[in-house]
């Protein structure tokens, strides 16, 4: 008759107290502290809708420099969704990782002052271009020097998963 142990599951079998010293004791990182900032209108009702759900650690902006000539870092305003405006480099202050939500191209110059200030501090960036028709082709322009993640899709559902994925 074979030994008890070959009629154990792999999960038994696991938590047998041989197996502990394969076990990772490391405690699991925090969330990050991150930003999802909405360069556009549709994109600022994808960024509402997320904002609704529970998520750690996330803050959402929408923006509020379109036709502003000033694309320095300083120059681009933030709004907090449902609180005050703030300036770029202090909404990204302590930030470890930044979601740029795009619908079209009105954010263009937005995303490049998000993408080059981001790079500078070492922040992760990823983009999210979201549309049947991809009308933001300028702003994915603008975000891919900088975005490790850039993510073009029709369904919202994959910025929810994105943040997830990012533990947000």
């Amino acid at each position: 008759m074979p030994a008890a142990t070959a009629y154990l599951s792999e999960c038994a079998r696991a938590t047998a107290p041989g197996e502990s010293r394969f076990r990772i004791r490391a405690r699991i990182a925090p969330a990050r502290a991150a930003r999802i900032i909405a360069l556009d209108e549709r994109a600022e009702g994808v960024a509402h809708r997320l904002a609704g759900r529970p998520w750690t650690n996330a803050r959402f902006y929408v923006n509020r420099s379109q036709g502003s000539t000033d694309t320095s870092a300083g120059g681009v305003l933030l709004r907090e969704i449902d609180g005050p405006s703030a300036p770029l480099e202090q909404v990204l202050t302590d930030t470890d990782v930044v979601v740029v939500l795009a619908t079209e191209d009105g954010g263009r110059a937005t995303a490049a002052a998000i993408g080059r200030h981001c790079w500078r501090h070492g922040i992760t960036t990823a983009g999210v271009v979201l549309g049947d028709g991809f009308e933001a082709g300028d702003a994915v322009a603008a975000l891919r020097p900088y975005a490790r993640v850039l993510l073009l899709s029709a369904d919202e559902s994959d910025v929810s998963e994105l943040l997830t994925a990012l533990r947000v």
